[in-house]
C-alpha cells in the first residue's frame, strides 16, 4: 500500500496537535450558551418529562451512528431496548435484535460510566459488542482486538475504490493507541471539554486501530468525552443525529484535517458548530417532551384502544406539523394494521374526546394533534380547522 506524506500521523511531530484558541472563543462560546439553555431546562423539567426525552435522543443516537456507516437498524427494536434500558412504563414491544443490543451497550457504558478510564480492554469489548456474531453482513471481521493488516478508508465501487485516507501501519497500532489512552486519561483536568471531545474523536479515527466498527467506536468516544465534560451520564445531547444530518460535511472535514499538517483548527470549529447544533435540537425535543406530557395531562381518563395510543404517539414523536399532511384513514390503517373501518371509528374517537382537530371533509379528512401550533389554521382550500370540544 502507498503511503502519502500528507497524512498527518506521517508528520514528524506527530501527535502534537495544535490549534488556534483565540479563534476558537466566540464559536465556543455559543456551543456553551446553547448547552446551558439545555441542561437549565433539563434540570428545571424534573424527572417527569426527562426520560421522554432521554428515550428520543437515544434511540435517533444509535439510529444516526449506524446510519453514517451505511447500516440500518430495526427501529423497533431500537425503541423497544432502548425504552427497557431506561426503565420506562409500558415500553413499546419489538423483536431482540443482538446487534442492537450490542451497540446500546456500548453506548450505554460509554456515556454511563463516564467516571471510569477508557482502556483498550474497554475499547475491545465496544467493538465486539457491534459484532455480535463475529460477522459484517456475510464479512468476517476480528473483534475484541487490534487489526492485524493496514487498512484505507475508500469509497466507491469494488473495483474502482478511491482511497481517501490510509491509517497507520498495523505494527504502529499498540504504541499508538496506548500513547491516546493516556493523553485521553490524562488530559482530563485542564483542557477545554469540547476541544477535547473533538481532539479525542480525530485522533482516535486517524489511528483507526479495528478492522471494523472505528466510526462507531469513535463516537462513542465523543459521548464519554461528553459525560464527562458535563460530569454526568445524560443522553440528552445527540452529535451522532447532528453528524448523520451533515454526514458528507463530516466526512469532508475529517479527511482534510487527515490530510493536513498538526493545525486542526479549522476541524475543531466545525465539530463544536456541530456540537451546538446538537444542542439547540435535543432543547427543542426538550420542549416537544413538555408538551406531550401536558397533552397526555388534558385526557387522564380517556379509555384508548391498543392502536389509538399508538397513533397518537407516532404523531406526538413527529412533533408540531411533523407528520407530513395530517392523519388520514388511509395511513391509520397503515400505521395499526387495522381495517378501513376500524381505523375510521378510532379516529371518530379521537375527534370526539377532543384528543385531535381536522381539516378537509370526506376523503380529504386530516387529523392533527389537538395541541395550540400543531396543525394548520387553515386546509387548503382556506377553511378554519374543525375542532371538538
Amino acid at each position: 500500500m502507498r503511503h502519502s506524506p500528507q497524512y498527518i500521523w506521517q508528520q514528524p511531530d506527530w501527535p502534537a496537535f495544535r490549534y488556534n484558541a483565540e479563534h476558537l472563543l466566540s464559536v465556543l462560546a455559543e456551543a456553551r450558551r446553547a448547552q446551558g439553555v439545555l441542561l437549565g431546562k433539563a434540570q428545571a423539567i424534573g424527572l417527569a418529562a426527562l426520560p421522554a426525552a432521554e428515550n428520543e435522543v437515544w434511540v435517533s443516537e444509535a439510529i444516526a451512528t449506524s446510519a453514517i456507516e451505511g447500516e440500518r437498524l430495526n427501529l423497533d427494536a431500537v425503541r423497544s431496548s432502548v425504552a427497557r434500558r431506561l426503565g420506562m412504563q409500558n415500553p413499546p414491544s419489538g423483536p431482540v435484535n443482538r446487534n442492537v443490543e450490542g451497540l446500546l451497550d456500548a453506548m450505554g457504558d460509554a456515556s454511563r460510566h463516564w467516571e471510569r478510564p477508557l482502556t483498550r480492554e474497554r475499547l475491545f469489548g465496544w467493538q465486539a459488542a457491534l459484532f455480535p456474531t463475529g460477522y459484517s453482513s456475510i464479512r468476517q471481521v476480528k473483534v475484541g482486538g487490534y487489526r492485524d493488516d493496514a487498512i484505507a478508508v475508500q469509497s466507491g465501487p469494488e473495483g474502482h475504490e478511491k482511497i481517501h485516507y490510509e491509517a497507520p501501519p498495523q505494527e504502529a497500532i499498540e504504541n499508538e493507541m496506548a500513547r491516546f489512552l493516556t493523553w485521553f486519561q490524562e488530559s482530563r483536568d485542564g483542557m477545554e471539554g469540547l476541544i477535547r471531545a473533538g481532539v479525542a474523536h480525530l485522533w482516535f479515527e486517524t489511528l483507526h486501530p479495528f478492522e471494523d466498527g472505528n466510526g462507531r467506536v469513535g463516537r462513542a468516544i465523543i459521548d464519554m468525552a461528553l459525560a464527562q465534560d458535563n460530569g454526568q451520564p445524560t443522553r440528552l445531547i445527540g452529535i451522532s443525529r447532528q453528524l448523520a444530518q451533515v454526514r458528507d460535511e463530516y466526512y469532508r472535514y475529517l479527511e482534510q484535517a487527515q490530510k493536513g499538517d498538526m493545525d486542526i483548527t479549522e476541524w475543531l470549529e466545525w465539530f463544536i458548530r456541530q456540537y451546538h447544533a446538537a444542542c439547540t435540537e435535543s432543547t427543542a425535543i426538550l420542549d416537544r417532551s413538555l408538551q406531550k406530557a401536558g397533552y397526555w395531562n388534558l385526557h387522564p381518563g380517556t379509555p384508548l384502544s391498543e392502536a389509538q395510543r399508538k397513533v397518537i404517539n407516532v404523531m406526538l414523536d413527529a412533533g408540531p406539523q411533523g407528520f407530513e399532511g395530517g392523519m388520514s384513514t388511509k395511513k391509520y390503517v397503515s400505521l395499526a394494521k387495522v381495517s378501513p373501518a376500524t381505523a375510521s371509528r378510532d379516529l371518530g374517537g379521537l375527534l370526539r374526546a377532543g384528543l385531535v382537530v381536522t381539516t378537509g371533509q370526506g376523503k380529504s379528512t386530516r387529523y392533527w394533534i389537538n395541541l395550540a401550533g400543531w396543525q394548520p389554521v387553515r386546509d387548503a382550500q382556506g377553511a378554519p380547522i374543525k375542532e371538538h370540544p
